[in-house]
């Protein structure tokens, strides 16, 4: 029992399930707030209301091509061999209104997303057409409202055209434009302390020496920050001392979360917890039953969510996915917090040991209708060239020890 966390309280913690850790985290995580900002900063916000359409689109019948607007019943005897003589009597170009109303025998001459001029009910192409002086001559025929798009076609007054929850994307910007939205109720953005632990860490302007390495996990996780939606601030390197993290970690504080990598295991000098606890963090658990990934903590002090995560790169990365990324999405209202999950026929059988919920970098494909994975490389949880060469993450349940070939296994869909 000597290596298992204690609380604040003297409890002591053991490895709990990914399931468990995860629901335990999004208990703590509040909605931080609503701002409202224009249209063109929308792109990849979270919306914060329901958004109601205060127009039809289109306002009003309007023709889906160049060609002319006419009477149908007028030309159901045309085709190239006895075409049908309409005479032109106007032309109406997009963004405004004929002036007459149309009478058995005439035509209008119309561009793509003019009104219909009143007594019209189709719309022949023009490549259907001949001109002949201030007349056409009609080679086909035209079935009633042919190639009108109709008054609210795209969107009615009063419909919820996006809801709130939703992470905005090209599609919602147009979306909002067409309904004549020109700000929009979003969530704010937590903003997200980045700290890196340990003496063997660079800086990628320094020159390493032995065992010494570059600050990946740092830069890595600024971007996973900004990919789930937050505002990364990275705070440097601290030492393997507990002066030096429990500076940065009183700057740190000053953020809305806290994501720190390295130092959470049993190592001599794996101090992260000690140091928090130090600074009064309730530390809710600090090892949950996954592989790659086990040795994280998660705990806050005072308000403020503080996430411990794993020194190696792999670790670090699959852990942010699995519980940071969905607690920046909650604090931002999202309504979809983490990956899309699909199912997928594994390309080659896999096992390992039971006990634990593996994550493994995998390549997934899709044909003929279904999904395909198979996992990228070697997994061991310092070879981040595999998870870079991956799009998905495969979950290998914790008991299970062998998926075969051709078996169905549940895939996180990364990107």
């Amino acid at each position: 029992q000597k290596n298992n966390p204690v609380s604040k309280e003297g409890t002591i913690m053991s490895m709990i399930q990914v399931e468990e850790a995860l629901d335990t985290i999004l208990s703590k995580i509040k909605f931080k707030g609503v701002e409202k900002v224009p249209l063109g900063q929308a792109l990849g916000r979270v919306l914060a209301e329901d958004v109601v359409s205060r127009v039809n689109n289109p306002p009003l019948d309007n023709s889906a091509m160049d060609g002319y607007a006419l009477i149908a019943e007028d030309i159901q005897s045309a085709t190239p061999e006895n075409p049908v003589k309409l005479d032109v009597v106007e032309e109406i170009a997009a963004g405004y209104t004929a002036k007459g109303v149309l009478k058995p025998g005439q035509a209008m001459r119309i561009m793509t997303g003019a009104p219909i001029p009143s007594g019209a009910n189709a719309v022949l192409m023009q490549e259907d057409t001949q001109k002949d002086s201030n007349a056409i001559l009609c080679l086909d025929k035209a079935d009633v409202d042919e190639n009108i798009r109709m008054a609210g076609e795209d969107v009615k007054i009063g419909e919820e055209v996006i809801k709130k929850g939703t992470t905005l994307s090209p599609a919602h910007i147009g979306m909002m434009a067409v309904v004549g939205r020109s700000q929009i109720a979003v969530g704010q953005r937590p903003i997200v302390s980045i700290l890196s632990t340990g003496d063997e860490i660079l800086e990628l302007d320094e020159t390493p020496e032995g065992p010494q390495i570059f600050n990946s996990n740092g830069h890595m996780l600024a971007a996973q920050i900004k990919s789930a939606g937050g505002i990364p601030v990275y705070l440097g390197i601290a030492k393997d001392t507990e002066k030096d993290l429990m500076e940065k970690f009183e700057s740190a504080l000053k953020a809305d979360v806290v994501v720190s990598s390295g130092g959470v295991s049993v190592g001599d000098y794996d101090l992260v917890k000690s140091s928090l606890q130090k600074m009064g963090q309730d530390m809710l658990f600090w090892k949950v039953a996954m592989k790659p990934g086990k040795p994280l903590a998660f705990g806050r002090i005072g308000d403020t969510p503080i996430f411990g995560l794993p020194g190696n790169p792999v670790s670090s990365f699959v852990s942010f996915e699995q519980f940071v990324r969905p607690s920046l999405r909650k604090t931002m209202g999202c309504s979809d917090l983490s990956h899309k999950t699909v199912q997928a026929k594994l390309t080659r059988t896999i096992h390992k040991k039971p006990g634990r919920l593996h994550f493994l970098s995998s390549i997934v494909s899709w044909a003929d209708g279904e999904y395909t994975v198979t996992p990228a490389g070697e997994q061991g949880s310092g070879i981040l060239k595999s998870a870079a060469n991956a799009n998905g993450l495969l979950i290998f349940p914790l008991e299970a020890e062998e998926i075969k070939q051709g078996q169905e296994v549940a895939v996180q869909l990364l990107g």
